[in-house]
């Protein structure tokens, strides 16, 4: 049986797929006074949960100081995200911040700023070999917290830092901004962006995963085995994955699902484990926390619960043939069959492989939710040249999957929907003072002309400071990015007389103005803005009152 298997290796030759981390690289373009990359060791010790013993963690960083007075001054530290094999360096995660022609690093360094990029290697420590970039979030922390001390104490002057995580790079700067107020270590840090990080988990779609595992460990296949060892099963894909393979199989089986077990569930011993240390951790409390989103802010769905993704049949050559059927997630409450995988020699059956998928009753599956999207096609490192992979993403129905879903980004813990649209300020709330979510979901990790300008805006610490936007109660924005109209809510409670509304860029160019006598409830304002930040100026009688929004 297992010389027929060899004839099915062919269909998973895909080592790009290990060293992908689910985000679209940007296109390298030169970067300008360049210092030297150096390495960096933790103080602090981490002992993961399958360890034995503490390691100290390491990273390498370099300092692309500001274009003004090239003194390092004013620090802003930039993360890596979910990398196994390091495969995106320091120029990619500088490039990573490019969009529309621009890039936001260049145009903060022209400012003044100082960009410093984290980037999280593979290296060997006491006779353990790590994987940085797919290591324990903690532990990466630690080397954070060690490079947060060095440039407090290297900068020139007393600007506080600033921190840019993005992706798994935004859960590694929070816990480590709260565990240094939590220990009492002064962090001297005043903004912390984080785009688009899994605060509540991130997705692969549970189907892929049992697939692969079964080709790692039923068929012996050698890069399946790899993508196990160095992507799903690494620390860091553990602790975040809301669902993973491993908290469903049958006792004494490495591939078998029980059926017992279809609900969505964390890797036993790590995803409930993490989310439980990072809840207690919280927010750090002395910091701006911020959050720009990819997911969509109106509850768009990414294809639909349930949907197939693919059905088709490969062939493999020398007479072998693979039927492969895919499917997201179900419907609320509902279950499904989530992966079908049948082979076939000359059209005599050699094996099959099936699991099944079950929604809580609270939510529909997350694979379609609202959510920064990752594609099955990036997955499989687009082919690679490989022509079976090549004829199965040309037979997919459906390519992208959700990857950060909103809710998650937004860190709103008392909503159980994943598909609801997130209701900033309202019940549910976001521990984020300010947020950029766009209105359509968007390629997670991906800048946008929007919400570069949400990033400068915050990170220029506000063109009218930073209270006058968070003390305001008497005007709120309804919805934030606007949609056609800009919506303000009144306070039911108060009467008001007549305001004077100003409309301007963050730069103060004066764009529109209306008056209204007595409004009352709400008050809409036309308009015809491209996408932006902009500001709004509200005058009345009792006071000035300033809002800040978002047309995408």
């Amino acid at each position: 049986m297992k010389s027929v298997y060899l004839l099915l290796f062919t269909f998973f030759s895909i080592t790009t797929f290990s060293q992908s981390y689910f985000q679209k690289k940007s296109e390298i373009a030169p970067i300008n006074a360049r210092a030297v990359v150096t390495p960096i060791v933790a103080t602090i010790a981490y002992q993961g949960y399958d360890e034995t013993e503490a390691y100290f963690g390491e990273g390498e960083y370099e300092i692309f100081l500001d274009n003004l007075d090239g003194i390092l001054d004013k620090p802003i530290i930039i993360l890596d995200g979910f990398d196994p094999g390091d495969n995106s360096n320091i120029t990619d995660l500088y490039d990573s911040l490019n969009f529309n022609s621009q890039n936001m690093a260049d145009i903060l360094r022209d400012e003044g700023f100082d960009i410093v990029i984290l980037n999280a290697p593979q290296y060997t420590t006491n006779g353990k070999d790590i994987d940085g970039g797919a290591d324990y979030i903690q532990r990466n922390a630690m080397v954070l917290i060690e490079l947060i001390n060095f440039l407090n104490d290297q900068k020139v002057g007393d600007e506080e830092l600033v921190v840019l995580g993005p992706s798994m790079g935004g859960l590694i700067a929070r816990y480590a901004l709260a565990y240094m107020e939590q220990n009492s270590l002064d962090a001297e840090t005043r903004l912390f962006l984080s785009f688009d990080s899994p605060h509540r988990g991130a997705n692969i779609p549970i189907s892929l995963q049992y697939l692969i595992n079964y080709l790692a460990e039923e068929l012996g296949n050698a890069d399946a085995q790899a993508i196990i060892a160095t992507v799903l099963n690494s620390p860091a894909a553990k602790e975040m994955l809301y669902d993973h393979y491993l908290g469903h199989l049958m006792n004494g089986s490495t591939y078998l699902q029980d059926p017992t077990k279809l609900l969505p569930v964390g890797a036993p011993n790590f995803r409930d484990a993490f989310q439980t240390e990072l809840d207690a951790l919280g927010f750090p409390q002395l910091v701006r926390n911020v959050s720009m989103v990819n997911g969509s802010s109106q509850g768009t769905t990414t294809g639909t619960p349930g949907m197939q993704v693919v059905d088709t049949t490969l062939d493999l050559g020398s007479g072998a043939t693979a039927d492969v059927i895919l499917h997201f997630t179900p419907e609320a409450g509902q279950t499904n069959t989530v992966t079908d995988f049948n082979s076939f020699l000359f059209g005599i059956p050699v094996d099959s492989f099936q699991t099944n998928a079950e929604s809580f009753a609270s939510s529909d599956g997350v694979d379609a939710s609202p959510g920064g999207t990752s594609n099955i096609s990036n997955a499989l490192g687009a082919a690679g040249g490989n022509p079976v992979i090549t004829d199965f993403i040309n037979a997919l129905n459906q390519d992208e999957f959700s990857f950060v879903p909103v809710i998650s980004s937004l860190a709103i813990s008392n909503e159980d929907d994943w598909f609801t649209a997130p209701d900033i300020g309202g019940i549910h709330t976001s521990p984020f003072v300010n947020t950029y979510i766009p209105t359509e979901n968007e390629t997670h990790g991906v800048v946008t002309q929007a919400s570069a300008q949400f990033a400068l805006d915050e990170i220029r610490n506000g063109v009218l400071g930073t209270i006058a936007f968070e003390a305001n109660t008497k005007y709120q924005l309804a919805k934030n990015p606007v949609l056609q109209n800009i919506e303000l809510k009144l306070d039911a409670s108060l009467i008001y007389g007549p305001v004077e509304i100003v409309a301007y860029t963050v730069s103060g160019r004066q764009l529109f103005s209306q008056r209204l006598v007595n409004p009352s409830r709400q008050i809409s304002l036309e308009h015809s803005l491209p996408s932006g930040i902009y500001l709004l100026n509200i005058r009345d009688v009792e006071g000035t009152y300033n809002l800040k929004f978002v047309v995408n």
